[in-house]
């Protein structure tokens, strides 16, 4: 197992992987479907995903377990499999990592309400614990709980981490623009307080993923670094905002505008850079050939 903060004190920035789903779908990935039955299904067309961001430069990809928990394995009948599920993600992008890159174990949020009453604590925890433990068990070098909106979620998630395994986690939310520039997630979360939960319940790195292209998530590194001056921060931005055209949904931001906006997101403090919905290997290798050079 590498660290990820003693990569960073030798190559001072990361680059990440981009979008998963979308490439899945493009292979028969069919709506309804689960995506990470495709782990056991269709193996190799997961490991060509990650392999072709490994090929495109990127230093680590995640693994296709965002959806793992058995919380949500259970809207498919396969809450039972989750271990097995999780641990075949793992075992594919360890493989298309190889020894020199890093796997980060993707965790994304459950979709249930805790203060709804949806679903209890411990019922959270226990889910998080086993893709946890299917993770580090399949070979990642960390864990990435990403997309989160709610404290109390990823709280428990990072708490679930830190019972099982010793690995270094990430925590990403998402976030809105609201009408009068503040920045807050579906739940009410600033960025700010995102920091400091997630830091206190043990999160090592901390960041922002998708729902925001460049543009947005500098401002939200810049409120991050306001009040948090050393703590590594991921992000992983969206080619743009979606549009709609003819009935198809669109990422409009290429490679090209999206290296023109890496020297200011780098310089505001973000130090892993990555892509999340509508990014390609072709928005990573420009990531790559423009940080590196």
């Amino acid at each position: 197992m590498r660290s990820i903060t003693e990569m960073l004190i030798t190559k001072n920035v990361l680059i990440s992987d981009g979008a998963w789903g979308t490439f899945l779908h493009k292979r028969g990935l069919l709506p309804g479907e689960c995506p990470e039955l495709w782990n056991v299904t269709h193996k190799n067309d997961v490991f060509e995903i990650a392999k072709s961001y490994i090929d495109a430069g990127a230093d680590l990809i995640l693994t296709n377990s965002f959806g793992g928990s058995p919380i949500k394995l259970k809207h498919y009948g396969l809450e039972d499999r989750a271990h097995e599920l999780n641990e075949a993600a793992a075992k594919i992008s360890r493989e298309a990592a190889g020894e020199y890159k890093l796997v980060l174990g993707s965790i994304g949020p459950t979709g249930v309400i805790l203060m709804l009453g949806e679903v209890s604590e411990e019922s959270l925890f226990n889910g998080f614990q086993i893709q946890a433990n299917a993770l580090e068990k399949g070979g990642v070098d960390a864990i990435c709980i990403e997309t989160m909106t709610a404290i109390d979620e990823a709280c428990i998630a990072i708490r679930a981490v830190k019972s099982v395994c010793d690995l270094e986690i990430v925590c990403t939310f998402t976030f809105d623009r609201m009408l009068n520039g503040s920045y807050k997630t579906m739940m009410g979360v600033s960025p700010s307080e995102m920091v400091v939960a997630v830091k206190e319940a043990g999160a090592s790195i901390i960041g922002a993923n998708c729902g925001n292209g460049f543009n947005n998530m500098i401002e939200i590194v810049r409120e991050i670094r306001t009040i948090d001056k050393t703590t590594p921060i991921l992000i992983h931005a969206n080619a743009g905002k979606p549009i709609l055209e003819n009935g198809i949904t669109v990422f409009p931001e290429t490679p090209e505008m999206m290296v023109n906006k890496v020297d200011e997101l780098i310089n505001c403090g973000a130090n892993i850079i990555g892509g999340c919905c509508g990014t390609t290997p072709n928005h990573i290798k420009a990531l790559v050939e423009k940080i590196r050079n």
